[in-house]
């Protein structure tokens, strides 16, 4: 097998089982806030699952999106598609790094206490928890987004 179909096969499956599981993080949000003794617990599930998996192997995606660069005869100069991915993905990973995973871990430290009490679930989370929650759910979209756009300019090769 050449190395071509090996970076390809690679490369692929790599987004498969990186960016997979980000589209079910909505669901796992939904039921921990759906049930605030286990909110807690669905934000360490999704932060795990981002630490060890999305964030990973979306960096292995870009290695192994230089080799098939490399490895392939693209005119990188004129695949507009492949340069607008690349800068798609840079943002993408520069927000998932420094903004989402942060907000995420704070939103872990602040209910860490446990569920709020009896009585109080009715009036709904602290404001902070609050807006925490709204910034995390921004930003799952916008990396949702920016994940079907990169898959979109991938697959489809707009102006080839």
């Amino acid at each position: 097998m050449d190395l071509v179909r090996v970076l390809l096969f690679l490369h692929v499956l790599g987004a498969i089982i990186a960016f997979g599981p980000t589209f079910s993080h909505r669901f796992i949000g939904a039921m921990g806030g759906a049930e605030p003794m286990h909110r807690n617990f669905a934000l360490r599930v999704s932060e795990k699952l981002a630490g060890t998996q999305t964030i990973p192997l979306a960096i292995v995606q870009g290695v192994t999106g230089i080799g098939l660069i490399l490895t392939t005869e693209i005119d990188f100069g004129k695949a507009i598609w492949l340069q607008t991915s690349i800068v798609l993905y840079a943002i993408a990973i520069w927000y998932a790094m420094g903004v989402q995973t942060p907000a995420v871990k704070r939103l872990i430290e602040m209910t860490a206490g446990g569920p709020p009490p009896v009585g109080a679930a009715a009036s709904g989370p602290p404001p902070e928890v609050a807006a925490t929650v709204r910034r995390v759910q921004q930003g799952g979209m916008l990396l949702g987004a920016l994940v079907v756009a990169i898959v979109f300019l991938m697959v489809v090769k707009p102006g080839v």
